[in-house]
């Protein structure tokens, strides 16, 4: 046989540190993932479950389907909401995407 095996030089113990470096571009993918995507979104929504129980009669609202109106009666899981001059429905808290200021809706 004219070429002899050639054999890999490993550290102490068989400790291979080109195993360590084949993970290091994925743990880097990882802490980019969590920074730009993860992290962000359950801050968002912290805020958001925040603003859900903080809300009372009077507060101005809009839903996720663009229906503004005002809050006139909350429970536990539904708010009763006034969309114009004698008109309530009832929406669950979750439907709620944003809090309004105050004087937002003039015409109720």
């Amino acid at each position: 046989m004219f070429i002899t095996p050639a054999y890999a030089a490993t550290g102490p113990a068989g400790f291979d540190l080109s195993t360590v470096m084949g993970f290091l571009p994925m743990i880097a993918i990882f802490a980019v993932f969590w920074l730009l995507l993860i992290r962000p979104q359950q801050k968002k929504m912290k805020e958001h479950q925040k603003m859900l129980s903080v809300l009372e009669k009077g507060d101005e609202v809009v839903t996720q389907g663009g229906v503004a109106g005002r809050v006139t009666k909350v429970g536990e899981a539904f708010l009763a909401v006034e969309i114009a001059n004698g008109v309530e429905v009832q929406v669950q808290r979750s439907a709620v995407s944003g809090k309004l200021e105050k004087g937002t809706l003039k015409s109720l």
